[in-house]
């Protein structure tokens, strides 16, 4: 959750790397066969299960990530969905019934579902939630009093000091003190009622606030302890609390990998990512939960987004190409004001409509899911730049990528290890020979890539 965006809303909701040349050897973890998922951010339940069976499914997704589903405060602003009032299922994307269905059409597409889940706290002000319950700040009936709630009543202020940062609360919102039995008794009781409708896995918002022997207590309580489990720790240099600290409970975000992708792709040169990952001094690799950017940062500019164009689009690739972490694939919709709810309360009508930018469905981002399947157990091999901003490397006998990030075309004969033959280039639509020594010749425009896997031999009419 963005504490710079919510910083500045909470006063509306109160009043309602060392570089090697070595390149990497290490091959892709992942949370399942599939290892990509398309995180949906506000859209409502029913067009998640739409977008499962119409693409999600078909482009070989391994997951969707849907927006928080529990009662929240009111408001149209994205962030209102951060601020629970109750664990009942009863936002503004959908209600139980919805979501249940939701997770049973993505099931039948192939597609398992990852629940943003809010835990650490609950809404400031007062009112009446999405679902009808009334609240107070530190009064959830029903849910929570003050005695569930940290004692320290007051913003977190110092990041370099573990009890500030953990029993303090996150831009004024009630910090639940996650050390108490009742408390661990009723978010595992949360998070097993989404388990019992058909959820596989969960996000865990604000991870970071919460100690690590906490989420350990409240996982070893769920149902199923063996269900997904990615959590949210920011790194950040010099603080009190070290995202590795959470690896023991499950996937930890790394955020370090975004933020120096937006450095290298806008400012610095594509041939330094040739040991990108554990070799760039992140996390292990099966433990990495990575993307190019997702709700909070897109907004805050700490990352790219949507509106850098080639570089943004260059970079998802790159991303679902290379064998580090587990990718999630931002997709959200337009915006001006950082504050912004979705279009139409959340409903997609169709993608590139009403403002829904729907990258997931992008041909240049969708086409690489079934390359980064196809390629999956396979290192890095035949890697080439040109030391500036043209790249290539393949996966083992399986995959090959090219990116030219330059501002002139690319022509060359690029080395591989696939087998010969003709196969279909993922980004164009274009057959590309592979002859019998492994070699291909193209050429590429400008901020343009080539993709190959031997999934597709043929390109589609």
């Amino acid at each position: 959750m963005a504490s710079r965006i919510l910083a500045g809303a909470l006063a509306l909701a109160a009043g309602g790397a060392v570089l090697t040349a070595a390149p990497p050897t290490a091959t892709a973890a992942a949370p399942g066969t599939k290892d990509v998922t398309a995180v949906l951010f506000e859209w409502r339940f029913d067009s998640v299960a739409k977008e499962c069976t119409t693409t999600l499914g078909p482009k070989g997704y391994g997951y969707v990530q849907v927006s928080p589903p529990q009662e929240h405060i009111q408001g149209s602003q994205w962030w209102t969905s951060y601020q629970p009032v109750s664990y009942k299922i009863a936002g503004r994307l959908g209600d139980r019934t919805a979501f249940k269905n939701m997770i049973a059409t993505c099931h039948a597409a192939g597609v398992k579902v990852v629940a943003d889940s809010v835990i650490n706290h609950m809404a400031a002000g007062s009112g009446t939630g999405t679902g009808g319950s009334s609240y107070t700040k530190y009064d959830y009936p029903g849910t929570y009093s003050v005695w569930d709630m940290n004692d320290c009543q007051a913003p977190v202020t110092d990041y370099g000091n573990r009890g500030n940062v953990q029993n303090c609360e996150l831009v004024g919102l009630a910090d639940l003190d996650t050390g108490e039995p009742y408390v661990q008794g009723r978010i595992a009781g949360y998070l097993n009622d989404l388990l019992s409708l058909g959820v596989d896995g969960f996000r865990i918002d604000a991870a970071k606030h919460i100690p690590a022997t906490d989420l350990a207590a409240i996982k070893a309580k769920l149902t199923n302890p063996g269900a997904y489990w990615k959590q949210e720790t920011i790194y950040g240099a010099g603080e009190a609390v070290s995202p590795g600290e959470y690896l023991g409970t499950g996937d930890v975000q790394e955020f370090r990998y975004a933020r120096d992708l937006k450095r290298v792709f806008q400012n610095e040169n594509l041939a330094y990512l040739r040991n990108y990952g554990e070799g760039w001094g992140y996390l292990e690799s099966g433990k990495a939960g990575v993307f190019v950017d997702n709700h909070d940062t897109e907004r805050g500019g700490d990352t790219l987004n949507y509106k850098n164009g080639a570089d943004y689009t260059l970079a998802n690739v790159f991303m679902l190409a290379w064998p580090y972490g587990s990718p999630d694939v931002n997709s959200g919709y337009e915006w001006s004001s950082t504050d912004a709810g979705p279009p139409n309360g959340g409903t997609v009508r169709a993608c590139y409509q009403d403002g829904w930018k729907c990258q997931h469905a992008w041909p240049e981002i969708a086409n690489m899911v079934a390359f980064r399947n196809t390629a999956r157990g396979q290192a890095v091999t035949d890697w080439w730049d040109n030391g500036n901003d043209a790249i290539a490397f393949g996966r083992g006998t399986k995959a090959y990528v090219a990116i030219n990030h330059e501002t002139g075309t690319l022509s060359r004969t690029f080395q591989t290890s696939l087998p010969g033959g003709t196969y279909c280039d993922v980004q164009s639509n274009r057959p590309v020979t592979v002859n019998s020594a492994g070699q291909l010749t193209a050429t590429l425009a400008p901020n343009t890539a080539l993709a190959i896997h031997a999934g597709a031999r043929g390109c589609p009419a």
